[in-house]
């Protein structure tokens, strides 16, 4: 793997930077923050695993009511580009007709790519007209079926005679003009971070040329990739924490400037004061996007024969639906209520805990429901349970407690984090 953004680095800074990109590091430090949360020694939250299991039922209903048999999808973009009675992914395929599997796959890379990557909260007020069906989208699915007509358009390829790619110079073209109008942006219709997403994709264009190994040498693209993670399988079989690390590898130049280690961008990865210890203890990782995305990745793999192994190492998705169902459901409680009242940033500590308890949580919830339907993790994976699962949870409990179905902490987004 490209060691482009380390290689100059001390050995020691590097050996954290690792540990950070790591899925390991996200649950180590949210599990420290959890034990300090069960001492009742947080500033913001304090835990009630009494609750545990009400919320498992809760989940489990609605995991029930939408898929009574348990052949749960993985929690990924696919499913958000499915909503609907359209047929948006089967004209995909039709469009897709004559190619080799492998440029089908490399293909499926250049569109959920970019679509993960603007899938950070779109604010309560967004709505898409989508112009084949004239349905109205919002929030996720807004934006999954926006960025995908995108795609289908060419907006992120450079080549008018192949629109279904994601090139590093396509990319690059991407203003927030652009974007707004694929978007149908107005001062009736406001987006939440359209120029955070659309610097995003301008960066995401660049740092193609960052990784050859990854995204190819001459005229790099996203969907490069997959050849990529091909030469790291082994007799069939690729490990997921080898999709994620070439994820934060291929994507970390990307990321709004926040945290560094010896000049190298950590991306997702924020402060707690209530963690001490030696250097950098008290970082704490999350990569919502980049695991999100991680999830997205693995159904084009597995169309190519691949089997994926560790998927159990990686962690549930830190963001406000997966939160939400744990503060709205009372496995959180907010030691200040007033905090709902406020605006609150991503860097804020009320919202670092908030993160990391969600993490701790997700993984107990999982575990309570296997327990309860008598399966194993092979059996009903953490991916699958998010889907199943606590994030349609999550939303559920939000529109019956708050009219606008918001989360019940408000965040101050710029498009890169939620």
């Amino acid at each position: 793997m490209s060691n482009t953004s380390t290689d100059t680095i001390p050995t020691d800074a590097r050996e954290v930077i690792a540990y950070l990109r790591s899925p390991q590091a996200i649950r180590d430090r949210s599990e420290q923050l959890f034990a300090l949360a069960l001492a009742h020694r947080l500033k913001y939250f304090r835990c009630d695993l009494t609750q545990l299991d009400s919320v498992a039922d809760y989940v489990i209903d609605v995991i029930r009511d939408q898929y009574p048999d348990l052949n749960i999808p993985f929690h990924s973009r696919w499913r958000h580009f499915e909503v609907g009675e359209s047929a948006r992914l089967q004209n995909l395929e039709r469009a897709f007709q004559g190619l080799s599997a492998l440029e089908r796959a490399r293909a499926k890379f250049d569109l959920v790519v970019p679509s993960v990557l603007l899938d950070a909260g779109a604010g309560a007020q967004w709505r898409y007209r989508e112009p084949q069906t004239h349905q109205i989208w919002q929030r996720s699915e807004g934006l999954a079926v926006a960025s995908f007509d995108c795609f289908c358009q060419g907006m992120f390829s450079s080549d008018s005679e192949h629109p279904y790619q994601s090139d590093a110079e396509g990319l690059q073209r991407v203003t927030s003009e652009r974007l707004g109008a694929g978007f149908q942006v107005s001062d009736e219709n406001p987006l939440v971070g359209l120029e955070g997403r659309s610097r995003l994709l301008q960066t995401l264009g660049q740092s193609l040329y960052h990784s050859p190994d990854l995204f190819g040498i001459d005229h790099p693209r996203i969907g490069r990739l997959v050849d990529y993670l091909l030469a790291h399988a082994k007799d069939g079989k690729l490990s997921v924490t080898i999709v994620f690390q070439s994820v934060l590898e291929g994507l970390a130049p990307i990321w709004p400037s926040r945290l560094a280690i010896s000049g190298v961008n950590l991306g997702d990865v924020w402060h707690h004061s209530a963690l001490v210890g030696p250097p950098f203890a008290d970082l704490i990782p999350f990569h919502k996007l980049s695991q999100w995305l991680t999830y997205s990745l693995l159904e084009p793999l597995e169309e190519l024969g691949l089997t994926l192994t560790d998927l159990d190492q990686m962690t549930g998705l830190p963001e406000y639906r997966n939160g939400g169902l744990c503060l709205d459901l009372g496995l959180l409680h907010l030691k200040d209520s007033e905090m709902r009242q406020y605006r609150h940033f991503p860097g804020d500590e009320i919202i670092v805990e908030w993160r990391s308890l969600t993490i701790s949580l997700l993984d107990r919830i999982a575990d309570t429901i296997r327990r309860r339907l008598d399966l194993t993790s092979a059996d009903l994976p953490l991916v699958k349970i998010l889907q199943g699962g606590t994030w349609t949870a999550g939303r559920k409990i939000a529109s019956q407690l708050r009219p606008d179905g918001a989360p019940p902490l408000q965040i101050d987004s710029d498009g890169t984090v939620f």
